[in-house]
């Protein structure tokens, strides 16, 4: 998919033609899908106590810049589920256009606030490698790194187009 988004940036290397925008954008947001699959296949592996699987889950993450919901859900959706503390739960009668900024800013805060508990449980220092968050977001980081590296700055828009509507399909689901 970076490739095709970005072939009308590879004249240099004899490659020609390239997506209009329509198209671009439809590769994103069909890409997208695969990544809200993803994530729910994510979810799946996060639950399991083989820690293969677990460190799967973060993997399979990495596509949507998501590796927070890791976190936040096994420790906390889990434990506040359908209360008024649980980010992922909707309020009733909430609409989706205001649950989906809510519950993404509210995981987020989320699972920065249960690793921040864990790590000082543990005597360790929160900005570090130790923490799941960061170390979640870093993975992502350095997948869209490479990817910049290979394709070019212009795939930048695909990968945050694909990588919102993957996380806005889980939260779908979560509404």
């Amino acid at each position: 998919a970076c490739y095709l988004w970005s072939a009308d940036n590879l004249s240099w290397l004899g490659i020609d033609g390239g997506l209009g925008i329509v198209s671009k954008i439809g590769l994103a947001l069909s890409v997208g899908v695969v990544a809200g699959i993803g994530i729910n296949t994510a979810h799946e592996m996060g639950h399991k106590k083989v820690q293969l699987e677990r460190r799967l889950s973060r993997i399979a993450l990495a596509q949507s810049f998501y590796g927070h919901f890791y976190i936040e859900h096994n420790r906390g959706h889990h434990v506040r589920v359908a209360t008024p503390e649980d980010p992922a739960s909707a309020r009733f009668g909430e609409s989706f256009w205001a649950f989906l900024p809510r519950t993404v800013v509210g995981s987020v805060r989320s699972a920065w606030q249960l690793e921040r508990a864990r790590l000082e449980r543990l005597g360790k220092p929160v900005w570090s490698l130790r923490n799941d968050v960061l170390s979640a977001w870093a993975l992502s980081a350095v997948l869209f790194a490479g990817l910049i590296a290979v394709f070019g700055f212009g795939i930048a828009p695909y990968l945050v187009i694909q990588a919102v509507f993957g996380f806005a399909l889980l939260e779908a689901v979560n509404y």
